[in-house]
């Protein structure tokens, strides 16, 4: 499958500021099948050494190493010669062998001609606390599931992708190709495919194949599964179980009309400081996104934020298979957006937007909202996103009347369209624009 991260792995091959590469991201996105394609087309041959398959690889490099014993050693190992600029060396699991972690600073300060990525699972977390090494000295890059635009491609329709406009100042200056009003009603039906199947490459791959939503959720149910399962094989009992009741109670938290997450609704007497670090933990692990609210909307944004938050999964497939969503409402009109009080919308939007930019949302006591606020290129943005085909903007009146920005953005299934002051934008189309 084409993956855009493809083209910022080149930009990290080709940079005078290359370090030993982290690729972070949740289990089961593709990170290993990226970073071997990579290997495969960039460089003349690559060395790929997987520390949880090969343990005793582990014990072999658990001495305090220079960096050319560690060469030697794995060349030795798998049979390849490392030629620097030539040789891609792959850790793959690296979060099992510390020293190796380790060495990467040591890669960068005296052996930088040699071309170093790693990735592994639950590395986010191991990062975050269990092993340091000094900042400055790897270069990361931070990988999702397939995205919307990903999913098209993967499907075969990357044609319906050029009539999409690529930047926010097309939109600005009305320069909105006429096909995208042609394409808009199958881009939206693509939309519904997407808020059912999700971007987790091995759901995407079996769909292609098969065009079985029977077997779509059960292979959503199997991940579920896995990422249940590492909530115990890798923390203590205690933990485990509250991170279970955080990731349980997203569902929950996503069907209320306020979608605020509520440390009480986990448990009656449950706060903030009980569940904190279970939360940290499913961040860390890639598996959630958390939009915290702002008091104001100006620049920083992140100057402004309050106590509140939401929490979202990392792919909106997934919240289906929790919630259960039934296949039918792929072709039922336009349930699929309605459905489960907007939460599916919110969440598609949440987690395409944060691939390029940071969002937040906005509120205020008088019980007006705006779902997602942007800070781009200097401006304050904020867009009100629809569920449904009412178009009525309440929450943006209110808004305009309080902070009376330069433009107002609504996203829903509509089409493009650009009044006075109040721009539409389709959902399919949010984060492209963004870019």
């Amino acid at each position: 499958m084409k993956r855009i991260i493809y083209d910022k792995l080149i930009e990290w091959k080709k940079s005078d500021r290359r370090k030993p590469l982290i690729l972070r991201g949740a289990r089961q996105i593709g990170k290993t099948y990226i970073l071997k394609k990579f290997a495969e087309k960039e460089y003349e041959n690559y060395v790929y050494v997987n520390f949880e398959k090969k343990s005793e690889l582990v014990d072999i490099l658990n001495e305090d190493l220079s960096v050319e014993k560690i060469i030697e050693r794995i060349s030795i190992f798998t049979g390849e010669e490392i030629i620097p600029e030539k040789t891609l060396i792959f850790f793959d699991e690296i979060q099992a062998s510390p020293n190796i972690l380790r060495s990467l600073k040591y890669f960068n300060e005296d052996f930088n001609e040699y071309h170093v990525v790693s990735a592994g699972s639950l590395l986010g977390i191991i990062l975050s606390g269990k092993i340091s090494f000094p900042v400055g000295k790897v270069n990361f890059l931070d990988m999702y599931p397939l995205s919307f635009e990903e999913f098209v491609i993967a499907l075969g329709k990357e044609r319906f992708l050029a009539t999409i406009p690529k930047n926010f100042n097309q939109i600005l200056s009305n320069k909105i190709k006429s096909d995208s009003f042609i394409f808009h009603e199958s881009l939206v039906e693509m939309l519904k495919l997407y808020y059912f199947i999700g971007g987790m490459p091995e759901v995407i791959a079996d769909y292609i194949e098969h065009k079985n939503f029977k077997r779509v959720r059960l292979i959503q149910n199997e991940l579920i599964e896995t990422y249940l399962n590492d909530f115990s094989k890798h923390t203590t009992k205690n933990e485990a179980m509250k991170i279970r009741q955080v990731w349980d109670s997203i569902p929950l938290h996503l069907g209320k009309e306020n979608k605020t997450f509520i440390f009480s609704a986990i448990k009656s007497s449950g706060r903030a400081r009980d569940y904190e670090i279970a939360m940290q933990w499913l961040l860390d692990a890639g598996l959630i996104i958390k939009i915290h609210n702002i008091s104001l909307p100006l620049i920083p944004l992140n100057a402004y934020v309050k106590p509140q938050f939401k929490i979202y999964l990392i792919d909106v497939g997934l919240l289906g298979a929790m919630t259960n969503l039934p296949q039918k409402s792929i072709i039922i009109g336009d349930e699929l957006f309605t459905h489960f009080k907007g939460s599916l919308v919110e969440n598609f939007v949440f987690q395409e937007i944060t691939k390029t930019v940071k969002p937040y949302y906005w509120s205020n006591e008088n019980k007006a909202k705006i779902d997602l606020i942007i800070e781009y290129n200097g401006d304050i943005y904020p867009v009100e996103v629809k569920s449904g085909i009412n178009l009525k903007a309440k929450s943006l009146k209110v808004y305009d009347k309080l902070f009376s920005p330069k433009i107002l953005l609504r996203s829903s299934i509509s089409s493009f369209n650009k009044g006075d002051r109040i721009i539409d934008i389709p959902l399919y189309a949010l984060s492209s624009v963004f870019t």
